[in-house]
Order: structure tokens, then C-alpha cells, then sequence
């Protein structure tokens, strides 16, 4: 592929792995234009590595394509989080893309916990993950899409975006989703669809099967109105582990953000078996 002048082919790869310590290091950092990473922290201590990948353009134009691979190994356990939303811009007539590959192996653990995603006018974006995980392995994370600009409506008026979330257990499917929408859209006013709000997010966490008794505890406390709405489901694998999948439509980013957060320190003790920390990232 042949980039133009103006646009960003960036990619970056990051491998974790346990030390004979307990410590989860950083043990290979790779990158190839504006993405990386500075010092890793330890707020938990040391067996919990806390890194956020940095953009230094802050935005994605028609024609940047991004690549992220993140590998942890038996025992490590990684949280990666961004310091900013990812804002999408006019296309200009090219694509842009982001594709992040998640592998972890028996017994990582992972907190994966970017900031939103913003598209705006006249964007033509593809955001893809694909999570391949191991048996005894897990995971939590999330997905925050902004479309357009909250304080005007239509919100937004031009544009498309692409999201596909691709994860397998031990190499075999477990959840393969794809989406295309349209600003045009009628989905985005469809009650069945995206009900006119402009935050769609979707929180994902695997691990060992907690029973009936916790999801619906949670379910019954999930809101439901015109400007926030929640649901949760699980998808029931072999071996005693679970895929539980949160689905938000909000009216504004920091609400929709709020409950994933709320959420996430329900889940992250049942799931990975360590309390939920507010991140000092998200006070900034």
C-alpha cells in the first residue's frame, strides 16, 4: 500500500509477561509512526502493569490506517487505557482505519479501557478488534462511540463507520459481530435500533461463570430512560467460563462512561479477582 503525504500508517506492538518476582513487565515495546508508549506504572503494585498508548496527532484523517497488537503471557496481567478520545475526521474521499489484536495466553489477565471514539462529518472509519484468548485466561473491556457533536442535532449529518469485534476461545469463534452505520441511517431513530442517541458502547468481560444470582442482581440495576439505557447478557462457554456482554445508548459521553466504569468495578473483582481503582487518567 502506497500512503499518501498526509496520512499516518502507524502500528504498535506490546508483549507482557510474569517475572519470577510476580511482577508484570513490559518486556518488548515496537512502534512504527505516532503511536506509542511512555513509562509503565504500578498504581496496584507490581503485578498489575498499567500503560496508556499515546496518538500524539490526537486524530484520525481519511487514509490513517492504525494497528495495535497486544500480547500478555501466563501470569501477566496488563491494564492499557488512552489519555484522550480518539476523534475520526473528514475522510477527504479515503478510508481510515484502526485494527487491534489482543492475545493472551492461560492465565492472563487483562483491563483493556480506552477513552471514546468521536466520529465526526464526513467520516468513513473501520474500527476492528480481534481478541483471541486461552482457557483460563481473562479479560475485561470496552468499545465508547460518539457520533458527532452531542449539543447539536442531528448529532450527525454525513458519514459512515464500521465496527467488528471478532473473539475465540482456544482458536474456536465465540463471538463474531459486525456493524455498519450509516448517518443516514433509519436505525439511529429506530427504537429497535440506536432510539436517536448519539453514545452507543459495549463492555465485554470473560472469565469464570458467576451464576445467575450476581448478572441479574446487576440487570435489575441498570437504567432505563430516554437519555440512558442499559442491558447485559451472558454467552455460556465450556470449561466454567462465560462471555458477559453490556450494551449502553446514551444521550452524553461522561454518562455512558460513568456506568461502563460503575460496571467495571462490579465485574473486575468477580472476573480478575482485584478491586476496581478509578484510573487518575480519567480525572484529567
Amino acid at each position: 500500500m502506497v500512503a499518501h503525504l498526509d496520512e499516518w500508517h502507524a502500528k504498535l506492538s506490546l508483549s507482557f509477561a510474569k517475572q519470577a518476582t510476580g511482577k508484570t513487565a513490559l518486556v518488548e515495546r515496537k512502534h512504527e509512526g505516532p503511536l506509542l508508549v511512555q513509562k509503565a506504572l504500578y498504581p496496584e503494585g507490581p503485578k498489575v502493569c498499567h500503560i496508556a498508548i499515546l496518538h500524539p496527532p490526537s486524530g484520525i484523517a481519511g487514509g490513517d490506517v492504525l494497528t495495535i497488537d497486544i500480547h500478555a503471557s501466563t501470569g501477566a496481567h496488563a491494564l492499557l487505557t488512552t489519555p484522550g478520545a480518539t476523534r475520526w475526521y473528514k475522510a477527504n474521499g479515503r478510508h481510515a482505519s484502526q485494527t487491534i489484536h489482543i492475545a493472551l495466553d492461560a492465565d492472563a489477565r487483562l483491563d483493556w479501557l480506552p477513552q471514546e471514539n468521536i466520529v465526526f462529518e464526513q467520516a468513513q472509519a473501520t474500527l476492528s478488534t480481534h481478541l483471541h484468548l486461552q482457557t483460563g485466561s481473562r479479560a475485561i473491556g470496552w468499545e465508547i462511540t460518539q457520533m458527532g457533536s452531542i449539543a447539536v442535532a442531528p448529532h450527525w449529518a454525513k458519514g459512515a463507520f464500521w465496527l467488528n469485534t471478532h473473539m475465540t476461545l482456544d482458536e474456536h469463534p465465540i463471538w463474531l459481530e459486525a456493524g455498519e452505520i450509516q448517518a443516514d441511517s433509519l436505525l439511529r431513530g429506530a427504537d429497535n435500533g440506536l432510539a436517536g442517541l448519539p453514545v452507543m458502547a459495549t463492555l465485554w468481560a470473560f472469565g469464570p461463570r458467576l451464576g445467575a444470582e450476581p448478572i441479574e442482581k446487576l440487570a435489575q440495576g441498570l437504567p432505563w430512560s430516554d437519555a440512558l439505557r442499559a442491558g447485559i447478557s451472558c454467552l455460556p462457554q465450556e470449561n466454567e467460563q462465560d462471555l458477559y456482554l453490556l450494551r449502553v445508548l446514551g444521550q452524553h459521553t461522561a454518562e455512558v462512561k460513568a456506568l461502563l466504569i460503575e460496571i467495571w468495578m462490579v465485574l473486575r473483582p468477580l472476573v480478575l479477582g482485584l478491586r476496581g481503582e478509578y484510573l487518575r487518567l480519567w480525572s484529567t
